[in-house]
C-alpha cells in the first residue's frame, strides 16, 4: 500500500469498536474488520441473492456476492490512486449489501411495505443491523464488533428519525456532515459496478440489445472506439471489451475529479473531510453520461416485462411469508421466537428472518408453507 494521505482513515486512529478488544496481531484494525465480514454467514449467503436476475435463471449472471467482490476491486483501485486506505474500502464494499433481501430490490420493496407500520425496512440499515447484532459468532458480543469507520461506510443514507436511534454512526446525518473519503468512494464504486455489469448481464439475457445501447453516450463512445481498433471483433468479446473500457473511463474520471476536489478543499485530516462537501465524485460531463446510462437501464432493463414478472412473483413470496410468520411465529426457527415480544419486536424478527434468506431458501420456504411448484417461479 502506498503512503496514506493525511486525510485518509487511519486504523491506528480509529474511533474504535463498541466492545473493547485487544489490538490485532499481524494485521491492522480495518483488515480485522474485512476478515470478519468474509467469514460471516451473511457474506456467504450473498452467493444466492439476486442482483437483477434470480440466481437459478443462469449461472453467469451477477449475484450479490460477485457484485460485492467487483465493488471491492473497483474501490481498491480508486483508493490506491488517491492514497486512501484500501483495506477499509474493501471491507465496506464487501459488507454494503449484507442486509439485502432475497430477490433484489423487488424483495426489499415488498418487505418495506410489509413493515410500513413497524418502522419500515431499508437494506442499508439492515446491513448495519447484521454486523451490529444478528451475526452470532463471538463469545463476548453479538454481531461482528466492527470499527466505527467501517460501520459508518455501510450506512450510505439514513432518515433523521432513524439516525437519532443509531448513536455514533447516526450523528453525521443529524450534523449534515460527510463520511470518510473511503466511504464516499465505495459508494461510487458500487454505482460504477452495478451500472456497467447490469449492461453486461442485460445483454447476456437478451433483454437489451447493442442497437439500443448505441443510443447511450457512454456505451456508444466506447463501443465505437473498440470497433475502430478491432474492426473484426464481435459477440461476447466485443461486449466485454466495451464494458471494460467503460469501467476504466469512469474510474479514471473519478480519480482525476476527486483529486482536484481534494486539492481545492485541502483537508488536513479526516475531521476536515467530514465538514467539507462531498469530495469524491465524477466530473460534470461524466456524471451526465452516467445518469443517462442509469435512466436507460431503469427504462429498458429493470422495467422490462420479464423482470417485472419475476419481481411480481418475488414480491408475492415475500408478502405471503411475512403474513404467515406474523400470524404464527412458531413457524419460524427458535432463534426468532423470543418470549414477550411486542408486535413491533415480532415484525422486526420476521423481517430479520426473511431478509436473511437466499432466493432459493425463500422459494423453498414458500413451497413448504404453500405447496407451490418451483416451476411456477
Amino acid at each position: 500500500m502506498s503512503k496514506l494521505a493525511s486525510y485518509a482513515a487511519d486504523p491506528a486512529q480509529s474511533r474504535g469498536r463498541k466492545f473493547t478488544e485487544s489490538d490485532p496481531q499481524g494485521r491492522n484494525q480495518f483488515q480485522r474488520d474485512r476478515d470478519r465480514i468474509i467469514h460471516s454467514s451473511a457474506f456467504r449467503r450473498l452467493e444466492y441473492k439476486t442482483q437483477v436476475f434470480v440466481n437459478h435463471e443462469g449461472d453467469l449472471f451477477r449475484t450479490r456476492l460477485t457484485h460485492s467482490i467487483e465493488v471491492a476491486q473497483i474501490g481498491r483501485a480508486i483508493a490506491r490512486n488517491l492514497n486512501l486506505h484500501e483495506d477499509l474500502v474493501e471491507g465496506i464494499a464487501l459488507a454494503h449489501d449484507l442486509g439485502h433481501t432475497p430477490f433484489g430490490h423487488a424483495g426489499q420493496d415488498a418487505l418495506n411495505e410489509c413493515m410500513r407500520e413497524f418502522g419500515g425496512f431499508e437494506h442499508n440499515l439492515q446491513s448495519l443491523r447484521v454486523v451490529d447484532l444478528l451475526e452470532q459468532r463471538y463469545a463476548e458480543f453479538d454481531g461482528l464488533n466492527l470499527t466505527f469507520e467501517l460501520r459508518e461506510g455501510i450506512l450510505k443514507h439514513c432518515s433523521l428519525n432513524n439516525a437519532k436511534t443509531l448513536g455514533d454512526v447516526g450523528k453525521r446525518f443529524i450534523n449534515k456532515q460527510q463520511p470518510s473519503l473511503e466511504a464516499q468512494l465505495t459508494n461510487l464504486a458500487d454505482e460504477i459496478a452495478y451500472n456497467n455489469h447490469d449492461v453486461d448481464d442485460g445483454l447476456r439475457s437478451g433483454l437489451i440489445t447493442l442497437e439500443q445501447l448505441e443510443q447511450v453516450t457512454l456505451f456508444a463512445s466506447n463501443l465505437n472506439a473498440v470497433r475502430q481498433q478491432y474492426p473484426t471483433l464481435s459477440g461476447r468479446r466485443l461486449i466485454h471489451e466495451t464494458v471494460r473500457r467503460m469501467i476504466n473511463a469512469l474510474v479514471v474520471d473519478v480519480c482525476q475529479q476527486s483529486q482536484a476536489n481534494i486539492t481545492k478543499a485541502n483537508p488536513a485530516n479526516i475531521d476536515e473531510v467530514r465538514i467539507n462537501p462531498m469530495l469524491i465524485g465524477f466530473s460534470p460531463e461524466m456524471r451526465e453520461q452516467q445518469t443517462e446510462l442509469k435512466r436507460f437501464l431503469r427504462a429498458n432493463l429493470y422495467q422490462h416485462y420479464r423482470v417485472n414478472r419475476m419481481s411480481a412473483k418475488a414480491q408475492r413470496i415475500v408478502r405471503e411469508l411475512f403474513e404467515v410468520f406474523m400470524n404464527d411465529v412458531t413457524l419460524m426457527p427458535d432463534d426468532y421466537q423470543k418470549k414477550g415480544q411486542t408486535d413491533q419486536d415480532k415484525a422486526r424478527a420476521v423481517a430479520d428472518y426473511i431478509a436473511g434468506m437466499t432466493d432459493r431458501y425463500a422459494i423453498r420456504e414458500y413451497q413448504r408453507l404453500f405447496t407451490v411448484a418451483e416451476r411456477e417461479l
